[in-house]
């Protein structure tokens, strides 16, 4: 099978046409490491701003234990078009009350599930890049996109 033939991307479009990806995708895939084995899940982000991502948590959790022995992780999006956006990046706590109550207030589904902003089972993490790449179609050939 040939390798496909992606259409031509100008660096100046790539960034527009990650966060399009990062924004259209609901359940990227959160890649974390569980001692020597990588761990992937689907996950549903809280909220998104240029490419930090703000994903929620239960202590319960598998992947609490994970990031708490090692916060480097990846996000995974993936289009219907087969185009991907990967977030490589550091996973903490967020602490920030004022945006925490952001998060919450626009989320009905922790309010439903969580009862309270103070419920000690809810953690939610601040994704931070250092690494965002963008591959259109399989191409096998990524662009770094600025952020």
């Amino acid at each position: 099978m040939p390798k496909p033939i992606p259409k031509l991307i100008s660096e100046e479009d790539v960034e527009q046409l990650s966060k399009n990806i990062v924004q259209k995708v609901r359940f990227p895939m959160l890649a974390t490491i569980d001692g020597d084995q990588p761990r992937v899940r689907p996950v549903s982000p809280l909220l998104t701003t240029g490419f930090t991502v703000y994903i929620g948590n239960l202590r319960s959790y598998g992947k609490t234990g994970e990031i708490a022995a090692n916060p480097n992780v990846e996000l995974c999006y993936l289009d219907d078009e087969h185009n991907q956006v990967r977030i490589t990046g550091k996973a903490t706590i967020l602490n920030d009350r004022k945006l925490l109550q952001e998060i919450w207030q626009s989320n009905r589904l922790l309010q439903h599930y969580l009862g309270s902003l103070d419920n000690p089972e809810l953690i939610v993490y601040r994704i931070q890049p250092n690494r965002v790449r963008f591959m259109q179609e399989w191409a096998l050939e990524y662009y770094e996109v600025p952020f």
